[in-house]
């Protein structure tokens, strides 16, 4: 097995871009994100040899945090980052190798985010780890071994669009009430749309996200992250914006590559949520998404404890399937977690000034990938 640097080593770019299996959370441009902004150091495992074409890898990020420990994560701040292996080629090997590197290295545990498995709502457990007496199980479907060692560690519901029907076929599959009249609304109101990736646009994305940070209670990504995934990306960045009266009221933030549109922020004014702004926007993604000729639109994870958000996503007639995310190690004992730390925490990012909060998530979002 050998280390590689997937930024610095064209051959990562080479495989990305031909594994069925690669998103855009893969690319030498995610990577480079958040090595800039975050100081993460990404590195990729292989069983290729320099000098040859890598046949698959896995890629990580360094986290080093007091906070919330020493870790390789595959990847920090991505909704899934499926381990690059050739068809019916087990995880075994890599295991091994990425459990006597963790020992050695004293990292506490290395976390990989396989991509979603089909079928969740109807009870399909093939994607779960399977009981073997030692709560380990099987990580990728497919794989001949079972890949000992890793434990199921969280899991979260993941949407997508499929865009290859008809844009007539797309619209009646949104929800008549909560995203079809919302969208004939946002068009009698009026609303303006504009899309693009200049300095202006992800100024205005940042201001409109200051407002739903604080309005949920969470510190704010630092601007220079949002600055470097356009630099990184960027054709593929795009800022969405819905304005009334020239004014901003509601913006997403989608990355595309091979074919996928990801949705991957998106935040708005609240005064003006009866206008039908989001799922307007929604709905010039879609139509945008399939002028490019992308085939598909991920929405991205959701807490199976957020059925708001799950309602949303399924009424834009997306489809359900299962991310399982797996660690390979024991963490130390931390400070609690439970809701009352986080309800005040929530309570104190809701009332603390602006440039304060925004320091406070340059700090943090560090420690949290």
């Amino acid at each position: 097995m050998y280390w590689i640097d997937p930024i610095a080593d064209p051959r990562w770019a080479q495989l990305v871009a031909r594994h069925p299996h690669a998103s855009v959370f893969h690319t030498s441009f995610w990577l480079d994100a958040l090595r800039r902004t975050y100081r993460y150091q990404p590195i990729a495992l292989t069983s290729s040899r320099a000098g040859v074409d890598l046949n698959d890898g896995v890629a990580f990020c360094q986290v080093k945090s007091w906070i919330s420990g020493s870790r390789l994560v595959s990847l920090p701040f991505s909704d899934h980052c499926h381990p690059l292996l050739e068809c019916g080629n087990g995880f075994g090997a890599f295991t091994a190798c990425l459990a006597e590197h963790c020992a050695r290295s004293g990292w506490e545990y290395v976390e990989i985010r396989p991509a979603g498995h089909p079928d969740f709502d109807t009870g399909d457990s093939a994607f779960l780890p399977q009981p073997d007496g030692q709560g380990n199980g099987s990580i990728l479907p497919g794989c001949d071994d079972c890949d000992r060692g890793f434990e199921m560690h969280q899991q979260y519901k993941l949407h997508t669009i499929d865009l290859r029907p008809d844009l007539d076929t797309l619209f009646r599959n949104f929800h008549r009430s909560c995203v079809q009249r919302k969208i004939q609304q946002a068009e009698r109101e009026g609303l303006e749309y504009e899309a693009g990736r200049s300095e202006a646009n992800v100024n205005t994305f940042y201001r409109l996200l200051l407002l739903t940070r604080r309005r949920h209670g969470l510190p704010p990504q630092p601007l220079r992250w949002f600055q470097n995934l356009n630099d990184c990306f960027g054709n593929g960045f795009t800022i969405h914006v819905a304005s009334k009266n020239s004014r901003p009221i509601a913006t997403i933030l989608t990355l595309q590559y091979k074919g996928t549109v990801v949705y991957k922020y998106g935040c708005s004014d609240a005064a003006f949520h009866s206008l039908g702004a989001m799922p307007m926007l929604f709905w010039k993604i879609i139509q945008t998404g399939k002028r490019s000729g992308a085939r598909e639109l991920d929405l991205g994870r959701t807490d199976l404890d957020n059925p708001g958000l799950t309602a949303f996503k399924q009424r834009l007639g997306a489809s359900c399937s299962r991310l399982t995310y797996f660690r390979l190690g024991r963490e130390r004992n931390r400070a609690s977690t439970t809701r009352a730390p986080w309800r005040i925490a929530r309570s104190v990012f809701t009332c603390m000034p602006e440039r304060l909060a925004q320091i406070a998530g340059s700090v943090l979002y560090r420690h949290m990938g």
